[in-house]
């Protein structure tokens, strides 16, 4: 069993920053890509920001430039590190992978239960 744990949601002001952080459980050998997703009240869920094993990335247009993705691949996990942040930002921040291998099993497009991250005065 494998899992995506997601922390450091929380209410911060307006041109605040905040770090995300997403740590697998279980004997992970490897990850394949990994990304954030987001989703607003009454919004349909959608792509902050993504990055490879070998680290490549991309974002959301919305958030190009005041966000940005790593990851630790000896730790298996990844970080959001959102600056500037809006009120536009207000969303549920969802972890994704979407190959995680773990022996001879692969886990495909796994999900974390979700951080809330609230902007607001």
């Amino acid at each position: 069993q494998v899992q995506l744990v997601e922390s450091g949601g929380c209410l911060v002001q307006p041109g605040g920053s905040l770090r995300l952080s997403c740590a697998s459980s279980g004997r992970i050998s490897s990850i394949n890509a990994m990304g954030w997703y987001r989703q607003a009240p009454g919004k349909e869920r959608e792509l902050v920001a993504a990055v490879t094993s070998d680290g490549n990335t991309n974002y959301a247009e919305s958030v190009k430039g005041r966000f940005t993705i790593s990851r630790d691949n000896g730790k298996n996990t990844v970080y959001l590190q959102m600056n500037s942040l809006k009120p536009e930002d207000t969303a549920v921040y969802y972890c994704n992978a979407d190959k995680m291998y773990l022996g001879l099993r692969t886990y495909r497009d796994v999900w974390g239960q979700g951080t809330m991250v609230t902007v607001s005065s």
